[in-house]
C-alpha cells in the first residue's frame, strides 16, 4: 500500500514472516503502484500502511481493493472453513473502517509523528492480541488522517469492537481517534504501526540529515521523546514483540497448521 514509496514497513513485515518459514509461505502484492490485488486463495492477509488520503481514488486498484475487503468479509460470514485471517495497518485500517461504515475519515489538524501512549477500552483489555501490554501501551504512529466519530449502531450490527483510543489530550478540544478495532473474530486492524521495529527505527531516525528534517518539522522535544521511547525495551519493543506475532500465531493455530512454538 506504499504506492512505490521507500518505507520500512514492508521489509519488517517480511522479516517477521520469515520467522514462521516452517509453517508459512507468502506472496507480496504491490497494490497501489502495480495494481496487484490478491484473490481469495490465501489463508492470512497482512494489509500494510501507506501514504496519502485513504479515500482518494487514485488508480485502478482502488475499487478492487474495497472489493477484496468485502469478499473476505462475505467469505468469513459463510460456514466455509478455514476462515480468512486479516490484519489491517494504518492506511488500510482507515480504508477498512470506511468500507464498513464504522467511522469518519478526516485529516488531522496536525500530523501525528512519533511514539505515543494509547489507551485500551474495556473490550481492549480483554483482547488476546494485546495480552501482556500495559494500559496505556506505547505505539509508533505516523499519519495525517484518522478514524473518528465511530458509529455505535454499525459497530453493534457487525459485532465489532473498538479496542483502544488515542492518547488523552486535555489541553486541546479534539476528538480522540480510534486506534484499533476488532472487526470480527478473524479480522482486526490498528491505526498505529505494530510492525515498527525499535532498533531499526532508532538507527533510521538518528541519521544526522534525517534528524535535522524531523526537528525542523516536528520540534526537538518530540524527536527526543521518540528516541527515548524507541530505546526503552518496555515501550515500542514490547508492542513490536506482541501484536503481529500474536495475530500470526493465532491464525496458524486456527488454520490447523503445525505450530513450532508448542
Amino acid at each position: 500500500m506504499y504506492n512505490g514509496e521507500s518505507n520500512r514497513g514492508i521489509p519488517i513485515l517480511k522479516t517477521i514472516l520469515s520467522r514462521y518459514a516452517n509453517v508459512l509461505t507468502y506472496d507480496h502484492f504491490d497494490v497501489r503502484a502495480k495494481n496487484e490485488i490478491p484473490d481469495l486463495s490465501y489463508d492470512i492477509y497482512l494489509f500494510s500502511g501507506g501514504p496519502g488520503d485513504p479515500l482518494l481514488n487514485d488508480g485502478p486498484w482502488f475499487e478492487p481493493f474495497f472489493g477484496l475487503i468485502e469478499n473476505l468479509w462475505q467469505y468469513n460470514c459463510q460456514e466455509e472453513e478455514p476462515k480468512k485471517h486479516c490484519f489491517f495497518i494504518c492506511h488500510s485500517f482507515q480504508m477498512a473502517c470506511h468500507h464498513f461504515g464504522l467511522g469518519e475519515i478526516t485529516q488531522r489538524y496536525k500530523m501525528s509523528f512519533g511514539t505515543y501512549p494509547v489507551h485500551k477500552t474495556h473490550l481492549g483489555k480483554a483482547e488476546p492480541f494485546f495480552e501482556g501490554l500495559p494500559d496505556p501501551f506505547y505505539i509508533a504512529d505516523f499519519r495525517r488522517y484518522q478514524v473518528v466519530s465511530p458509529s455505535t449502531a454499525r459497530l453493534k450490527e457487525m459485532d465489532a469492537h473498538i479496542l483502544c483510543l488515542e492518547k488523552l489530550r486535555t489541553h486541546v478540544h479534539y476528538e480522540r481517534a480510534v486506534m484499533a478495532i476488532r472487526f470480527s473474530p478473524e479480522m482486526i486492524g490498528t491505526q498505529f504501526h505494530p510492525e515498527a521495529d525499535p532498533a531499526g527505527l532508532l538507527a533510521y531516525f538518528m541519521d544526522p540529515e534525517r534528524k535535522a528534517l524531523i526537528v525542523e518539522e516536528h520540534g526537538e522535544c518530540r524527536y527526543d521523546r521518540m528516541i527515548r521511547d524507541l530505546a526503552n525495551p518496555l515501550k515500542i519493543q514490547r508492542t513490536f514483540d506482541t501484536v503481529i506475532p500474536a495475530f500470526l500465531e493465532n491464525a496458524v493455530e486456527e488454520l490447523v497448521l503445525v505450530p513450532s512454538w508448542q
